[in-house]
């Protein structure tokens, strides 16, 4: 597919020689944070983002949320590998530190839309995190085939001031998935919040 997108852009999820697309990836990276001391010795601050899942149905209602709390749907078609409390402690490794991965073939018939979020559980303003990229793509957690959208909400001015963002929505039409790639951050503090944002603006 080799897309990559901007924000608002939309897709099917169709492949050149007409497969349909079955694995998708969500990747989150960042960093910790620098603090320099009155000696110039440098501290470091470990910053806890969370990427969740939240599946909805036709009326929006949440069906089912993967987060670090639940790691797997109940129709194991969403699957989060665990919470990273931390971020890189020692600069960029270039590796996912936290991964939701999504079949599409498993899920639940009646799920129709299938949002992707981020928040900063501690509260981290995102322009204070030294780099973190999310990155949405076809393949695994260990092969990263076609990236469909890229984000670096540590270096782009409009997530200044913002600890929550939703990063894309599947959506299902005429009995097809599609992606809307969001990109957008919101003025949420807490994941429930998140979700509600998304009921009401981007579903």
């Amino acid at each position: 597919m080799a897309i990559n997108l901007q924000k608002g852009q939309r897709i099917n999820l169709k492949k050149e020689n007409g497969a349909i697309l079955q694995h998708v990836c969500v990747g989150v990276n960042w960093g910790a944070i620098v603090k320099t001391g009155w000696l110039g010795a440098g501290s470091k601050e470990a910053v806890d983002l969370d990427a969740s899942c939240a599946l909805l149905d036709g009326n929006k209602k949440t069906i089912d949320l993967v987060y670090f709390g639940n790691l797997k749907s109940k129709d194991d078609a969403v699957k989060h590998s665990g919470d990273d409390l931390t971020g890189d402690m020692d600069g960029d490794d270039g590796l996912d530190n936290e991964i939701i991965t999504l079949n599409f073939s498993k899920l639940n018939p009646s799920v129709e839309y299938i949002a992707f979020v981020l928040n900063s559980f501690r509260g981290h303003d995102f322009d204070t995190i030294p780099f973190a990229s999310i990155r949405i793509y076809e393949g695994s957690p260990v092969l990263v085939n076609d990236i469909f959208a890229t984000y670096n909400i540590a270096k782009e001015p409009g997530f200044a001031g913002h600890v929550s963002m939703v990063m894309g929505v599947f959506y299902k039409r005429n009995n097809e998935w599609k992606f809307n790639a969001v990109g957008e951050p919101t003025k949420d503090r807490r994941l429930e919040d998140t979700i509600k944002t998304v009921q009401q603006n981007y579903l």
